[in-house]
């Protein structure tokens, strides 16, 4: 046990944890072998670290429970019933998720505010001979340094924007270009939502905001500066999300590139994306009643007897040319193609099967490349 409970450093490394700097780990993150999230799986859940793993030294009732007894009782019972806790949980990750770490493992610890949380479990790994390090301050700290970074990365990028009409199959073409070897932005991956009033995936909800930027400091990070970004033409706004202001603005400054795609060929396509509102008519009828204001009792009722009597080809075609094309064209007029942007237009003939169409947009837009 003595050995144990030694501050002094030996063979098996460092006995007491370091600290880093929130911008100091973000510089330095490839350097560890696991980052590990201390906090309670709600708090996991809502947003963490990219690719951090999450050891919790309390679970959600412990740490319900503790805060209560700290509200209700005393500071200094919640602390001894939350050392007790903190203690069997960190004991059960070194036998169970820990159990097979090598000597030479080195992980890097956080919690919410980098306090007791990350400290005891820090602690404890560093005391067994582990490398271990510990982010100052905590998610909120390297939240406000990743957002900082993210903003100096954004105004490096090379953006492009690809534009086109709904159903123009903007998402299945950028898919197409990142299989050719392009760089790719995919924010309704990011975001699980295809950007629209219907836009919403079947069993899918969207992420909170702040684990979407998270995914997107992901994405951006990792993405080369020297060669361009594709991304689509987004609003403010995917689904629920919202895309931060620094982004939005380089791309709304971005060169735009149009995919024109006929409207039948669109509508195929929106047919394709939407069968899973086909299979739930109560559920898209409900959406569609947010638009009622904003069209008129007599469009949404035309609407609501083509979804009754099945006739779906029809409903596609009159929501694009009522709804989604309008919209659209205003977006894209207000936002995108302003004076000097210059859009370069994609063509595809009508009658092109819709995977070689798909196929011939992305070629042409990664031959335009070099223009952009």
């Amino acid at each position: 046990m003595g050995a144990f409970f030694t501050n002094t450093s030996g063979k098996d490394g460092m006995k007491t944890p370091r600290e880093l700097g929130p911008e100091e780990f973000l510089a330095r993150e490839d350097e560890f072998d696991s980052v590990i999230d201390a906090r309670s799986p709600a708090e996991y859940a809502l947003d963490h670290v990219p690719g951090a793993i999450n050891i919790p030294v309390l679970s959600n009732t412990e740490r319900a429970e503790v805060g209560l007894i700290n509200a209700e009782r005393s500071p200094f019972d919640a602390h001894r019933l939350g050392a007790a806790y903190v203690s069997e949980n960190i004991a059960r990750a070194l036998h169970g998720p820990l159990a097979d770490r090598p000597r030479e493992w080195r992980p890097v610890v956080y919690c919410w505010r980098g306090g007791q949380r990350s400290g005891s479990l820090a602690t404890v790994l560093a005391r067994v001979g582990w490398q271990t390090h510990l982010i100052k301050g905590g998610y909120k700290a390297w939240r406000r340094a990743m957002l900082s970074a993210m903003e100096s990365h954004v105004a490096r990028l090379g953006l492009v924007v690809l534009a086109g009409r709904t159903g123009a199959g903007k998402s299945r073409i950028l898919n197409r270009m990142s299989e050719l070897g392009a760089q790719v932005l995919d924010l309704e991956a990011l975001a699980e939502h295809r950007g629209s009033v219907l836009g919403s995936l079947p069993g899918a909800p969207q992420p909170s905001q702040k684990r979407f930027e998270s995914r997107l400091w992901d994405m951006i990070r990792r993405l080369d500066p020297k060669r361009p970004v594709w991304v689509e033409s987004e609003s403010r706004k995917i689904g629920a999300l919202q895309v931060p202001e620094c982004l939005i603005l380089r791309m709304r400054a971005a060169p735009c590139v149009v995919a024109d795609v006929p409207r039948p060929v669109r509508a195929g396509l929106l047919m394709k994306d939407s069968e899973h509102h086909v299979a739930m008519p109560a559920e898209l009828k409900r959406l569609l009643e947010t638009l009622r204001p904003l069209h008129g009792q007599a469009v949404l009722d035309t609407w609501m007897r083509l979804i009754d009597g099945g006739d779906w080809p029809a409903f596609v075609e009159r929501i694009l040319a009522e709804h989604y094309d309008p919209a659209y064209d205003r977006s894209m007029a207000r936002n995108y193609l302003s004076p000097g942007h210059g859009a370069l237009t994609l063509h595809v003939d009508e009658g092109t099967h819709p995977d070689d169409m798909i196929d011939a947009l992305a070629r042409q837009a990664m031959r335009a490349e070099p223009a952009l």
